[in-house]
């Protein structure tokens, strides 16, 4: 790639980041590392009317925790700050202006009675009202009145925006890096506003100035976005800059039906858009983390709707991501969000963190049960269950029986205790007492010998077995689970079983 790839994640701090917005960071963010490039963060502020507190603190630790942190933010290898927009609304008028004086731009005064009266009028004439070539001069616009009597009204206080000229009778052939080649005619588009009299420019004209002083390479953003390029290719023009390369990324789809996936969808079907727990006055929307997903498993599912790299291969790592990413390879067609994918990945994820860690991550879990427990007997126990769970919330589900001693019998397993199980029990008792070397494969190899020599059946007594021990006919390994819980509390848990059943 011949010039150095700067891109760039843009959101506006207008609530909770969506899970859509993760991952055009994500996708930006991997373009960087695999071109060498830079990935920055910047926050479009300029609509004060929509800023929600705390959430641009909200974006920088989502991003944080999913471990695609931009190179360059506020407070952070400031370059070309600030990167904050409603920092920067002193750079906006100046280019504002700049194409009033070139004429790719004017003045309008139009109130909103006015236009709102004009609109009725052209509806009843059977016409579309679009503000563009076909009535901007039958407006209150500069386009009509002398540039002095514009310049006084502006003195004088009155209201007005800077719109866009909008060129005529134009078809536009444009590049997109996913789409190809999109085709725009200039006469259906509207003379979007640029800057409005109170000082802050609208998203389009921030937008673009922004991309050029901070030297962006590539856009890549959501579909959402791609009625917006003719624009924003013609304001490049507008201004004599070389605009960026374009790439729209599909949408994600709800999982049943049509349509984007929206925050109701979550809430809806129990899974969550947003990467972090948000709180509001009205109540909580989950996040990813809350719920317990690795941040690797969630940016993994993530990258795999609407991308993959030609062959069969689901799990990444991130590294492995950036060295297989390929913007070339983004689809076209929307990806439809399975949440029961998403807990897969995660418990693939799941299953490749370090037993140790695990452990650790189980330990307060066992703490709030009651229990203070040898990181050692920790690390064992996770071995063993790891492989059955999704979420390290559902460890005490899936061994509390390391811990606990059934105090009850699964009822269905109970037909396994027959009328000889008790005695085939205590002779396990004598057999189990016997043994020094208390490890898994030492106590199954006795075992087995005993009910070989005896001439009986593996299902007499390892059923009884697990169900004394268990309280019901689950369970990693059975002598995993007696070589954990040891001998004494073995014996004890089957001798209760016999005194039970």
């Amino acid at each position: 790639m011949s010039k150095q790839v700067r891109v760039r994640f843009a959101p506006s701090p207008t609530g909770p980041l969506h899970i859509g917005g993760v991952r055009t960071a994500l996708f930006n963010y991997l373009f960087a590392k695999k071109n060498g490039g830079t990935f920055y963060l910047r926050i479009e502020d300029t609509d004060q009317n929509r800023y929600v507190p705390g959430a641009e603190a909200y974006i920088m630790e989502a991003l944080e925790w999913l471990g695609i942190a931009p190179d360059e933010t506020i407070g952070k290898n400031e370059k070309f700050g600030p990167y904050r927009q409603s920092e920067r609304k002193h750079l906006y008028k100046g280019y504002a202006e700049q194409l009033i004086n070139s004429d790719w731009a004017y003045y309008a005064f139009d109130t909103s009675e006015a236009l709102d009266a004009f609109r009725k009028s052209e509806e009843e004439q059977g016409k579309t009202f679009i503000y563009n070539h076909t009535n901007r001069e039958k407006l209150d616009t500069s386009l009509v009145i002398s540039a002095e009597e514009t310049a006084k009204r502006i003195a004088n206080g009155e209201h007005y925006v800077i719109r866009f000229k909008t060129p005529v009778n134009e078809t536009l052939h444009l590049q997109d890096i996913i789409r190809g080649e999109v085709k725009f005619d200039t006469n259906l588009l509207d003379d979007k506003v640029l800057f409005k009299s109170d000082g802050m420019p609208t998203y389009h004209l921030a937008n673009i100035v922004d991309d050029h002083l901070m030297e962006t390479s590539h856009v890549i953003r959501g579909e959402e976005w791609l009625p917006s390029m003719p624009l924003h290719v013609l304001l490049y023009r507008a201004f004599g800059w070389d605009a960026p390369e374009f790439a729209h990324l599909p949408l994600i789809l709800k999982p049943i039906g049509n349509g984007k996936l929206s925050k109701r969808d979550g809430d809806k079907l129990g899974f969550p858009v947003f990467p972090l727990e948000w709180k509001t006055e009205e109540g909580i929307s989950s996040g990813y983390r809350e719920k317990g997903f690795f941040p690797e498993a969630v940016v993994n599912f993530l990258a795999l709707l609407g991308w993959n790299d030609g062959t069969d291969k689901e799990l990444y790592s991130l590294e492995e991501l950036v060295a297989a990413f390929d913007l070339n390879r983004v689809h076209k067609a929307g990806a439809k969000f399975d949440p029961e994918k998403n807990k897969w990945f995660n418990h693939q994820h799941l299953i490749k963190q370090e037993d140790a860690s695990l452990a650790q991550a189980f330990t307060p879990i066992l703490v709030e049960k009651g229990f203070t427990v040898d990181d050692n007997v920790a690390t064992k126990v996770v071995s063993l269950i790891k492989e059955r769970a999704n979420f390290i919330s559902e460890f005490w589900d899936l061994s509390d029986f390391f811990f606990v001693a059934p105090t009850e019998y699964d009822e269905k397993a109970r037909k396994n205790w027959k009328a000889e199980t008790p005695a085939l029990m205590q002779e396990l008792i004598s057999v189990v007492e016997e043994i020094t070397d208390f490890t898994s494969m030492n106590i199954e190899t006795i075992v087995k010998d005993w009910m070989t020599k005896n001439e009986i059946g593996m299902g007499k007594v390892m059923q009884p077995f697990r169900l004394s021990l268990v309280g019901a006919l689950k369970g990693p390994h059975l002598f995993d689970i007696v070589e954990v819980i040891g001998k004494q509390e073995t014996i004890q848990r089957i001798q209760k079983a016999i005194a039970s059943l």
